[in-house]
């Protein structure tokens, strides 16, 4: 998207009261100054390539333990999650076969 597309979808945004007249400013000064305005689904994969699995907090491949620390939850929140959703069909160890192994060690 070109600097002009989002100066006017700034400017939208600003018209309907969606952003306020310094925050406003402040966004259109930066896109201006060459900086990116990132919008929160934007930083979002930086939180995904942060999981692996853990090696202290693991009973099978530790994806379970990896997720609690990514997410600052305990693990058998997670473990339970799993479980339950092995009761639909077996979406569950699916999901956790496939993280085992796609997602990498610590």
């Amino acid at each position: 998207m070109s600097v002009a597309d989002e100066l006017v979808k700034l400017a939208s945004l600003h018209e309907r009261g969606v952003l306020t007249d310094e925050e406003f400013q402040r966004l259109k000064s930066k896109l201006i100054d060459g900086g990116q305005i990132l919008s929160p689904l934007s930083r979002e994969p930086a939180a995904i390539n942060r999981l692996r699995r853990s090696q202290a907090d693991r009973w099978l491949g530790g994806v379970c333990g990896g997720i609690a620390v990514l997410t600052d939850t305990e693990s058998w929140v997670w473990r339970l999650a799993f479980a339950l959703l092995f009761l639909f069909w077996g979406a569950g160890l699916m999901l956790y076969i496939l993280l085992w192994i796609f997602v990498p060690h610590e």
